[in-house]
């Protein structure tokens, strides 16, 4: 591949663009959200009782409704998934998370569609898809689209 001054423009537009991207405030306010759920021990201590009882979860889940604990890890998983859900800082994260999610989505497509409307952009989300897969087209197939 040739280096034309056309890519070299892109690849510097892409930066830029990128840089753009970092430096917002949906990124600062993600960055702040990350920040405060790491270094919460109140918070992480109700992720880490989560994330154990989604092992035990996994293996009651091997057996399914013969398993001895079966009723009792199924009620536990439900209150400690709450329990973490509910906690502020979780919740910041995960408003934050979608947030910039969102941004670079609709980035995705303000670039996918600048090259042609046809262009299916993998986004995750059916409201920003002007085609008929609706968007989801990076789940190896499964949305059903006549790619």
């Amino acid at each position: 591949m040739l280096a034309t001054i056309e890519r070299m423009e892109i690849l510097d537009s892409a930066d830029e663009l990128s840089q753009w991207i970092l430096n917002s405030d949906v990124a600062e306010n993600y960055r702040k959200s990350l920040y405060k759920l790491r270094n919460n021990d109140v918070t992480q201590k109700k992720i880490q009782l989560f994330t154990r009882m989604k092992e035990r979860y996994e293996e009651v889940q091997r057996f399914g409704r013969y398993h001895p604990d079966y009723k009792t890890v199924m009620k536990e998983i439900r209150e400690r998934k709450r329990e973490m859900d509910m906690d502020d800082n979780v919740a910041e994260f995960r408003r934050a998370e979608n947030e910039l999610q969102d941004l670079l989505d609709k980035v995705s497509l303000i670039i996918g569609h600048s090259v042609s409307k046809n262009v299916k952009v993998p986004s995750g989300n059916p409201f920003f898809s002007g085609s008929s897969c609706g968007g989801g087209c990076g789940s190896g197939g499964s949305c059903g689209c006549s790619a």
